[in-house]
Protein backbone atom coordinates (compact mmCIF):
# COMPACT_ATOMS: atom_id res chain seq x y z
CA UNK A 1 0.00 0.00 0.00
CA UNK A 2 1.33 3.30 -0.86
CA UNK A 3 1.57 5.77 1.69
CA UNK A 4 2.58 9.60 2.26
CA UNK A 5 3.84 10.81 6.01
CA UNK A 6 1.60 13.77 7.25
CA UNK A 7 3.33 16.29 5.85
CA UNK A 8 3.86 15.61 2.02
CA UNK A 9 0.32 14.84 2.36
CA UNK A 10 -0.60 18.20 3.23
CA UNK A 11 1.25 19.78 0.59
CA UNK A 12 -0.34 17.60 -2.39
CA UNK A 13 -3.33 18.57 -0.41
CA UNK A 14 -2.54 21.99 -1.17
CA UNK A 15 -1.22 21.49 -4.46
CA UNK A 16 -3.84 20.21 -5.61
CA UNK A 17 -6.30 22.94 -4.00
CA UNK A 18 -4.50 25.34 -5.83
CA UNK A 19 -4.72 23.06 -9.50
CA UNK A 20 -8.48 23.07 -8.97
CA UNK A 21 -8.61 27.29 -8.02
CA UNK A 22 -6.44 27.59 -11.11
CA UNK A 23 -8.41 24.99 -13.63
CA UNK A 24 -11.89 25.15 -12.23
CA UNK A 25 -12.75 29.03 -11.82
CA UNK A 26 -12.97 29.13 -15.88
CA UNK A 27 -14.91 25.81 -16.26
CA UNK A 28 -13.68 25.59 -19.84
CA UNK A 29 -10.44 25.22 -21.91
CA UNK A 30 -9.72 27.48 -24.83
CA UNK A 31 -7.02 29.49 -25.74
CA UNK A 32 -6.89 31.01 -22.43
CA UNK A 33 -7.80 28.93 -19.86
CA UNK A 34 -6.71 25.38 -18.38
CA UNK A 35 -9.31 22.79 -18.44
CA UNK A 36 -11.23 21.53 -15.38
CA UNK A 37 -8.90 19.48 -13.34
CA UNK A 38 -11.37 18.05 -10.94
CA UNK A 39 -11.67 15.00 -11.78
CA UNK A 40 -8.13 14.39 -11.62
CA UNK A 41 -7.56 16.08 -8.65
CA UNK A 42 -10.12 13.96 -6.81
CA UNK A 43 -8.37 10.65 -7.53
CA UNK A 44 -5.54 12.20 -6.40
CA UNK A 45 -6.77 13.05 -3.38
CA UNK A 46 -7.95 9.47 -3.40
CA UNK A 47 -4.54 7.57 -3.71
CA UNK A 48 -1.85 10.40 -1.68
CA UNK A 49 -4.24 11.71 1.40
CA UNK A 50 -4.93 9.28 3.59
CA UNK A 51 -7.36 11.44 5.87
CA UNK A 52 -10.79 11.15 5.46
CA UNK A 53 -11.51 14.80 5.46
CA UNK A 54 -9.32 15.85 2.45
CA UNK A 55 -12.43 14.83 -0.23
CA UNK A 56 -14.89 17.03 1.90
CA UNK A 57 -12.35 19.90 1.77
CA UNK A 58 -11.77 19.25 -1.63
CA UNK A 59 -15.77 19.58 -2.31
CA UNK A 60 -16.07 22.64 -0.25
CA UNK A 61 -13.35 23.96 -2.22
CA UNK A 62 -14.94 23.27 -5.77
CA UNK A 63 -17.67 24.99 -4.85
CA UNK A 64 -15.99 28.12 -2.83
CA UNK A 65 -14.73 28.29 -6.12
CA UNK A 66 -17.36 27.91 -7.96
CA UNK A 67 -19.52 30.22 -6.19
CA UNK A 68 -16.59 33.29 -6.69
CA UNK A 69 -16.11 32.40 -10.36
CA UNK A 70 -20.18 32.82 -10.74
CA UNK A 71 -19.84 36.27 -8.15
CA UNK A 72 -17.22 37.54 -9.28
CA UNK A 73 -15.66 35.79 -12.39
CA UNK A 74 -18.60 36.29 -15.16
CA UNK A 75 -18.90 32.54 -15.22
CA UNK A 76 -22.61 31.17 -15.99
CA UNK A 77 -24.37 30.02 -13.18
CA UNK A 78 -25.79 27.52 -15.71
CA UNK A 79 -24.73 24.42 -13.99
CA UNK A 80 -25.88 25.36 -10.34
CA UNK A 81 -29.41 23.96 -10.38
CA UNK A 82 -30.81 21.24 -7.78
CA UNK A 83 -28.35 18.70 -9.62
CA UNK A 84 -25.86 20.48 -8.25
CA UNK A 85 -25.82 18.33 -5.53
CA UNK A 86 -24.98 15.19 -7.21
CA UNK A 87 -21.19 16.40 -7.42
CA UNK A 88 -21.02 14.96 -4.14
CA UNK A 89 -21.38 11.46 -5.16
CA UNK A 90 -19.47 12.01 -8.77
CA UNK A 91 -16.71 13.05 -6.64
CA UNK A 92 -16.23 10.57 -4.06
CA UNK A 93 -16.83 7.80 -6.58
CA UNK A 94 -13.18 9.37 -8.11
CA UNK A 95 -12.12 10.01 -4.70
CA UNK A 96 -12.90 6.18 -3.76
CA UNK A 97 -11.25 4.96 -6.91
CA UNK A 98 -8.02 6.46 -6.08
CA UNK A 99 -8.07 4.98 -2.80
CA UNK A 100 -8.75 1.71 -4.04
CA UNK A 101 -5.91 2.18 -6.22
CA UNK A 102 -3.45 3.13 -3.10
CA UNK A 103 -4.37 -0.25 -1.62
CA UNK A 104 -3.09 -2.50 -4.51
CA UNK A 105 -0.13 0.40 -5.59
CA UNK A 106 3.16 -0.92 -6.65
CA UNK A 107 5.91 1.23 -8.34
CA UNK A 108 5.74 -0.77 -11.45
CA UNK A 109 4.01 0.13 -15.45
CA UNK A 110 1.61 -2.84 -14.77
CA UNK A 111 0.45 -1.05 -11.57
CA UNK A 112 0.36 2.10 -13.53
CA UNK A 113 -2.04 0.74 -16.12
CA UNK A 114 -4.21 -0.93 -13.27
CA UNK A 115 -4.57 2.59 -12.17
CA UNK A 116 -5.16 4.17 -15.04
CA UNK A 117 -7.75 1.26 -14.80
CA UNK A 118 -9.59 2.36 -11.50
CA UNK A 119 -9.54 6.14 -12.33
CA UNK A 120 -11.47 5.23 -16.06
CA UNK A 121 -13.84 3.16 -13.63
CA UNK A 122 -14.17 5.98 -11.33
CA UNK A 123 -14.91 8.68 -14.16
CA UNK A 124 -17.13 6.16 -15.33
CA UNK A 125 -19.24 6.38 -11.88
CA UNK A 126 -18.78 10.10 -11.71
CA UNK A 127 -20.16 10.89 -15.25
CA UNK A 128 -23.46 8.75 -14.65
CA UNK A 129 -23.85 10.70 -11.21
CA UNK A 130 -22.94 14.13 -12.56
CA UNK A 131 -24.57 13.99 -15.78
CA UNK A 132 -27.05 11.81 -15.01
CA UNK A 133 -28.20 13.73 -12.24
CA UNK A 134 -28.12 17.26 -14.27
CA UNK A 135 -29.99 15.60 -17.32
CA UNK A 136 -32.75 13.91 -14.26
CA UNK A 137 -32.96 16.90 -11.95
CA UNK A 138 -31.88 19.94 -13.71
CA UNK A 139 -34.69 20.73 -14.91
CA UNK A 140 -33.60 21.70 -18.38
CA UNK A 141 -35.31 18.50 -19.51
CA UNK A 142 -39.03 18.25 -19.69
CA UNK A 143 -38.40 14.67 -20.87
CA UNK A 144 -35.83 12.78 -19.49
CA UNK A 145 -35.15 9.37 -21.60
CA UNK A 146 -32.48 6.84 -21.37
CA UNK A 147 -31.80 7.81 -25.01
CA UNK A 148 -31.41 11.05 -23.97
CA UNK A 149 -29.27 10.72 -21.61
CA UNK A 150 -27.07 8.08 -23.81
CA UNK A 151 -26.38 10.48 -26.71
CA UNK A 152 -25.77 13.13 -23.72
CA UNK A 153 -23.42 11.00 -22.37
CA UNK A 154 -21.76 9.87 -25.85
CA UNK A 155 -21.30 13.33 -26.28
CA UNK A 156 -19.59 14.85 -23.27
CA UNK A 157 -17.85 12.12 -21.60
CA UNK A 158 -15.33 11.78 -24.34
CA UNK A 159 -14.03 15.01 -23.55
CA UNK A 160 -14.09 14.95 -19.73
CA UNK A 161 -12.20 11.25 -19.82
CA UNK A 162 -9.57 12.83 -22.31
CA UNK A 163 -9.00 15.89 -20.31
CA UNK A 164 -8.69 13.39 -16.70
CA UNK A 165 -6.07 11.41 -18.63
CA UNK A 166 -4.16 14.46 -19.61
CA UNK A 167 -3.57 15.48 -16.13
CA UNK A 168 -3.17 12.33 -15.01
CA UNK A 169 -0.27 11.17 -17.21
CA UNK A 170 1.24 14.59 -15.83
CA UNK A 171 0.53 13.75 -12.59
CA UNK A 172 2.12 10.12 -13.04
CA UNK A 173 5.20 11.65 -14.75
CA UNK A 174 5.69 14.00 -11.80
CA UNK A 175 4.99 10.95 -9.36
CA UNK A 176 7.52 8.70 -11.41
CA UNK A 177 10.31 11.85 -11.31
CA UNK A 178 9.69 12.33 -7.64
CA UNK A 179 10.09 8.59 -6.77
CA UNK A 180 13.02 8.28 -8.65
CA UNK A 181 14.52 11.15 -6.86
CA UNK A 182 14.27 9.71 -3.43
CA UNK A 183 15.10 6.42 -4.07
CA UNK A 184 18.67 8.13 -5.42
CA UNK A 185 19.03 10.38 -2.21
CA UNK A 186 18.03 6.95 -0.19
CA UNK A 187 20.99 5.65 -2.10
CA UNK A 188 23.53 8.15 -1.68
CA UNK A 189 22.24 8.47 2.47
CA UNK A 190 23.16 4.85 2.23
CA UNK A 191 26.64 4.80 0.36
CA UNK A 192 25.59 3.33 -2.90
Amino acid sequence: MFKLNARPRFAVLVVLALVMLLTRSHHVGGMNFLPDASWAIFFLAGFYCTSIWSAPLLMLAAAAVDLLAIQFGGVNGFCVTPAYWALIPAYGSLYLAGRGFRKIYQPTLASLLTGFGAAMGGALAAELFSSGGFYLFSGYFSQPTPAGFAARLLKYFPATVEVMTLYLVMAAAIHILLVNLSAGRSADLHGR
